[in-house]
């Protein structure tokens, strides 16, 4: 049964037997994770000549990494933090010499026959990621890697501690385009989802799974130029919903997805942000998030301040089939009357004052009917 033909009691049912993968996937993926990790950690750069390259460390991301796969969807992030990278500008700059050079060493251990590699077509002259299939005698299916190269900007931080402002004033002034040094953070966009709830972790599923067979197949009606929202987009404003709406472990699957689906349809109206890696207290940070929280509509990376997600994206296209699907089955009680979404402000406004020197949460408006 498809996701629109399914009756919204039966939500949390359809996610356990059509999205949650089992063990034994899991296993594999976790599995492909490692072969693909170690490599890069113990052989990628071992036949470089001096001063050899040296990987910091191998971070997971992406679904694999959030807890959140699909059911034979096989994907997973990889971001190698090297030391020949001492700030973003090296990134910018190295990257494309990095990526050919992993490249080619998966084509000598492909000649060796330790695995198969089936590298993506990329067009651009200067990549900033390397995109391959991977298969082996141990894989029921393959897995699609996407490896990409970046400094280390956290290697500070102490586990449990908040990021310092200064590594995100040196980004501010060094990073030109919005996100374009996110992949820098991507244990704490990790840690932002996986600290969740297991069902907040279903629900991220059951809305990518929207995405993925409903909103997805409008991208070949977009113009050259255009582009849809990315999901990352998606699983933060279901976070965002569950933690306003509900808040606890518990909730009701129908009520959750009704109220993702809403914020949606209001998507020229959303300010949505978060202060737990980075606040208002310093003033170069204060006036920069006063200028990014400024126009509408706005989903702000938690863990990257310069990155507005989805931004001049067609949410237009998103906003049309979430109304839609407020009309299926999946959005309707038993007795045909639509399910209703939690109370949950579809705008944040900045904190005035002294709110933000305290720490007072800043206030939020009524969604607006």
């Amino acid at each position: 049964m498809e996701l629109y033909e399914t009756p919204s009691r039966q939500l949390d049912k359809f996610i356990d037997e059509k999205l949650q993968p089992n063990s034994v996937y899991l296993e594999q993926l976790s599995h492909a994770v490692h072969t693909i990790c170690e490599f890069l950690r113990d052989n990628c750069f071992a036949g470089t000549s001096s001063p050899r390259t040296r990987v910091l460390k191998v971070v997971k991301g992406g679904s694999a990494g959030k807890g959140t796969a699909l059911k034979k969807s096989s994907d997973a992030d990889l971001v190698v933090f090297l030391d020949c990278f001492k700030n973003y500008k090296d990134q910018e700059e190295k990257r494309t010499e990095i990526i050919h050079e992993i490249r080619s060493r998966l084509v000598e251990c492909q000649q060796q026959k330790r695995f198969e590699v089936e590298f993506e077509v990329n067009s651009w002259s200067k990549p900033r990621v390397l995109s391959f299939q991977l298969s082996s005698r141990t894989l029921s299916e393959s897995v699609t890697f996407d490896v990409l190269p970046a400094y280390d900007a956290l290697h500070h931080l102490v586990s449990g501690y908040k990021v310092s402002p200064t590594v995100y004033i040196q980004l501010i002034q060094q990073c030109s385009q919005g996100g374009e040094f996110s992949t820098c953070f991507t244990e704490l966009q990790r840690d932002f989802i996986i600290s969740r709830p297991t069902k907040v972790k279903s629900l991220i599923r059951l809305v990518k799974h929207w995405y993925k067979e409903y909103i997805r197949p409008h991208k070949k009606a977009l113009r050259d130029g255009e582009a849809l929202p990315p999901k990352y987009a998606l699983e933060l404003l279901t976070v965002y919903a569950w933690e306003w709406g509900s808040g606890e472990a518990k909730f009701s699957m129908a009520e959750a997805f009704r109220t993702v689906l809403e914020l949606l349809k209001q998507y020229e109206k959303l300010c949505v942000y978060w202060t737990v890696n980075y606040d208002f207290e310093n003033a170069t940070l204060n006036n920069y998030l006063s200028q990014q929280l400024s126009k509408r509509p706005v989903i702000l990376d938690p863990a990257d301040p310069t990155n507005v997600v989805g931004k001049g994206s067609r949410w237009d296209v998103v906003a049309k089939e979430a109304a839609n699907c407020c009309r299926q089955q999946c959005c309707l009680r038993g007795d045909g009357m639509a399910v209703q979404p939690w109370d949950v402000p579809v705008r944040q406004d900045l904190p005035k004052g002294q709110g933000a020197k305290t720490g007072v949460r800043a206030h939020w408006d009524k969604r607006d009917d």
